[in-house]
């Protein structure tokens, strides 16, 4: 992300503005996470994964799991609220939070290189995709192509606005960037779409939008 990016990002997390943190573990990743066909001692990377519950999940399901988070609040809380001690110590541009199968690298996700992350069997995305600004998506894709083995699968959770609703701007539209971004490097499979009803992002704008949560599994193609 950009520097400024990366500043929103931390102020967020300083001014305590993360009503993005659910407060229980993802119902789509419980429903889908076994259309991977992963072994339970297959290794799990969750990019921008903050504090999520999802991590102790798929630690309990036996993953080695490795998430990336900017903000060192997030990672500390992730800790500190799960009631785990966790070691801590600087590794290259980041400092790694650990404690039995999890680890967190608190630093820049652009900062990750292949030997930071290991033999990775598959991603865990949920909407980092729809957090990112449009313009560094492609970016954030070819990051993670470069640092990710060749056969590694992604389980993708997207928020989006449906695709017949012309009516209003789109400020969640990436169905078509999910095509354009991943088609050339994975087969795409839509397992899932759920509507419902959500505020408008504009807190000045008192309405409901109606948003599609989306459900993809990646496939690398073959070489």
């Amino acid at each position: 992300m950009t520097g400024r990016d990366n500043e929103l990002w931390q102020q967020s997390w300083r001014d305590r503005k993360t009503d993005f943190h659910q407060k229980a573990v993802n119902p789509h990743l419980v429903k889908f996470w076994s259309g991977l066909g992963l072994a339970p001692s297959d290794r799990v990377f969750v990019p921008l994964c903050g504090k999520s519950l999802d991590l102790l999940w798929l630690a309990q399901q036996g993953h080695t799991v490795i998430g990336v988070e900017l903000s060192p609040l997030a990672a500390r809380a992730f800790f500190r609220e799960n009631r785990i001690q966790a070691s801590r110590r600087q590794l290259g541009e980041f400092i790694l939070w650990e404690h039995g199968r999890i680890s967190i690298l608190c630093g820049d996700f652009f900062q990750l290189s292949a030997a930071d992350l290991g033999d990775v069997a598959a991603v865990f995305d949920r909407a980092s995709l729809t957090a990112l600004p449009d313009e560094i998506r492609g970016d954030y894709l070819e990051h993670l192509r470069k640092i990710l083995p060749a056969a590694c699968k992604i389980l993708l959770l997207t928020t989006e606005e449906p695709d017949d609703d012309e009516t209003q701007e789109q400020p969640f539209a990436v169905a078509d960037e999910i095509t354009g971004l991943y088609a050339r490097a994975f087969d795409i499979k839509l397992r899932h779409v759920e509507s419902l009803f959500e505020a408008d992002p504009d807190p000045a704008v008192e309405r409901l939008v109606r948003i599609e949560q989306k459900v993809y599994l990646l496939t690398p193609k073959a070489e």
